[in-house]
């Protein structure tokens, strides 16, 4: 595929998603927030806080190169994808709460994500100027991100019907596109493929890790409800690593950028489902001890 013609699909693509994102929403989502004000403020926290603090940190410790380094920060800045509440669902989250948690980081990401990715670019390249987000690009980034959202959430308001249909097409090419994308990042540096798994491999299998670990403790310690817990869970640990694909292929131009999100597109589905299983084996010995109790 020619890289110009990539460069106007990737985008346009990243938009669908995101309007598919916005057929699940409502304004009621939004009001939601009222329930559960400890647990949002907890994930949020975590997320664009606490793991950006985090990767800073691991990119250190590891001496991650530049370019990785750069992939690895803009990572960490993206919200949960959209498959954080398929995962939350399967191993009985608050789905709704995932929903929730979507909106606002995905709203919130517009913001944060364009400054924590000029940081990370100014302190890992320095004066290097081959890379640069600019005020038309950092535009960029918001108008695929937030303008679909809404218009997803407006067709959702008026032709709910339609809205209700297109849901699982919508998911398939969220699900579809991740793939496609890491495929194609891989095979414009197929001759590097054994050296980034080498070097980002250890960076990003800690940071996902962590990522859900901390997810899940976090809410935990905070005695947050078990489901809710678990919604905050996936919703941390599974980013939308599409969006951190998309600018590093598209807005950035740089394939070595996008090479800690592809390698974390991996990771995430094999820790997410171990993490799932894990949290469905302690409810079990729960309800076996409980049980035991009783008798």
């Amino acid at each position: 595929m020619d890289s110009g013609l990539f460069a106007f699909f990737l985008p346009v693509t990243l938009s669908l998603m995101m309007m598919g994102l916005g057929l699940e929403l409502s304004i009621k989502d939004f009001i939601r927030v009222g329930r559960y004000p400890k647990a949002i403020f907890l994930a949020l926290f975590t997320q664009l806080i606490i793991l950006v603090f985090i990767a800073f940190l691991i990119c250190k410790i590891l001496n991650l190169p530049p370019l990785l380094s750069v992939g690895l920060m803009l990572l960490a800045s993206t919200p949960g994808g959209p498959t954080a509440n398929l995962f939350s669902y399967i191993y009985k989250g608050d789905v709704a709460l995932n929903i929730t948690l979507t909106a606002l980081n995905s709203i919130i990401s517009c913001f944060t994500l364009p400054f924590i990715a000029n940081l990370s670019i100014m302190y890992f390249l320095g004066d290097n100027q081959t890379i640069g987000m600019p005020v038309e690009k950092i535009a960029h980034v918001f108008l695929i991100i937030f303008i679909p959202v809404c218009i997803g959430m407006l067709l959702r308001q008026t032709l709910p019907s339609i809205s209700y249909q297109l849901t699982r097409p919508m998911r398939f090419l969220s699900i579809s596109f991740i793939f496609f994308i890491f495929l194609y990042a891989l095979f414009r540096e197929k001759s590097n493929v054994a050296l980034y798994f080498h070097n980002a491999g250890l960076a990003t299998g800690l940071f996902c890790f962590t990522s859900l670990f901390l997810g899940y403790l976090i809410p935990h310690v905070a005695n947050i409800p078990e489901k809710q817990a678990r919604a905050c869970t996936f919703e941390i640990g599974i980013h939308n690593t599409a969006i951190s694909l998309t600018i590093a292929l598209s807005v950035l131009s740089n394939t070595t950028i996008a090479i800690p999100a592809g390698v974390y597109t991996i990771f995430m589905y094999v820790f997410a489902v171990f993490f799932g299983f894990m949290l469905t084996r302690k409810s079990n010995d729960l309800i076996r001890h409980s049980n035991s109790t009783k008798i």
